[in-house]
């Protein structure tokens, strides 16, 4: 075997960060690229095969890169730096905190956590309109927010419009009780959840109030259009392609917009297609449009996410080759 390849660490505080609780860090690390690591004084000491520790070693760069711009390090972001490792296309994990897309009302900064988030921050900043996929938890709907925000304070646009299709009610609201607000809430949690990080409770009424943010089920966009606003359609994938059409028919001067969901989990009548799986064959390739694929590996919430992620496809695949 060859030596072990040695990290030294520059103070206590980056050690009880890197091994985190019980030491799950570095157990996550040993276990999935088949090393040890062991601590002497300020040293990390790595033994194994010399392409796995040379992988570890990188891991643990970026997790310590990470910790010393301010965040924390979680097993999420071990899993992810381990998954780039093997993918061969690690990012810097320096340069993603050094991006800041906004900050909260209470001042904490917003940043993409993973290389697709990058990706999909930089589509929606950079184009017109743009489709995001992927599974729960990759940060699309929080991170559209984030920036439908900042543009809103920075009065690149005079309003915000939150949309999506209250497929459960069957987008017949009409016979559920109290005002518009009232009757989509339940549908449009994620969105206010983002919207008060962002402003506060006080902030998003203050807000509401002059007529700056619009919340309304997608039923009841026909007909208009949307001009200076930054226009978030979430669960897309729960439109038909009749809906999505006329959703993006909708936008108008100086409007941005996104469109996020996941197509794994389609809510609609059997054998009906989606209009955001319809929408991505369609604008594929138009200036103007970015069409954003997002994976488990941008999954940021709990890692047991990821792993009910992967299940999910793992059986998809079998399915599919059966």
């Amino acid at each position: 075997m060859l030596p072990p390849l040695t990290l030294t660490l520059d103070t206590m505080d980056q050690c009880q960060a890197l091994f985190g609780y019980n030491d799950r860090n570095i157990r996550i690390i040993e276990e999935e690229l088949s090393v040890r690591i062991h601590l002497r004084d300020n040293a990390l000491h790595i033994t194994g095969d010399e392409l796995n520790c040379n992988a570890a070693s990188e891991v643990i760069y970026q997790l310590l890169e990470l910790h010393d711009s301010g965040e924390m390090i979680d097993t999420s972001s071990v899993q992810y730096y381990i998954d780039m490792a093997f993918s061969g296309d690690m990012p810097s994990a320096r340069a993603l905190m050094n991006d800041v897309v906004a900050y909260t009302y209470r001042g904490k900064k917003i940043v993409n956590k993973t290389q697709g988030q990058r990706e999909y921050t930089s589509s929606i900043r950079n184009n017109e309109l743009t489709l995001a996929i992927g599974p729960a938890g990759t940060g699309k709907t929080y991170l559209a927010v984030a920036l439908a925000v900042v543009a809103m304070k920075a009065k690149a646009v005079e309003r915000l419009v939150l949309t999506r299709p209250a497929v459960e009610a069957g987008e017949k609201l009409g016979f559920l009780p109290g005002d518009m607000s009232q009757k989509v809430d339940p549908y449009l949690r994620p969105l206010y959840d983002a919207l008060y990080d962002m402003l506060g409770a006080d902030g998003y009424m203050r807000y509401t109030e002059r007529g700056m943010i619009e919340v309304a089920p997608l039923a009841f966009m026909r007909g208009r259009t949307l001009s200076d606003a930054f226009i978030i359609l979430d669960e897309a994938q729960n439109t038909t392609p009749e809906q999505m059409k006329m959703f993006l028919t909708r936008i108008g001067k100086n409007a941005k917009c996104v469109v996020t969901g996941d197509l794994t989990q389609i809510d609609l009548p059997q054998g009906r297609k989606s209009g955001l799986s319809d929408a991505v064959d369609v604008l594929t390739g138009i200036e103007g449009i970015g069409i954003v694929n997002l994976t488990r590996h941008d999954v940021v919430r709990n890692d047991l996410v990821q792993r009910i992620v992967q299940a999910y496809e793992n059986r998809s695949k079998i399915q599919a080759n059966e």
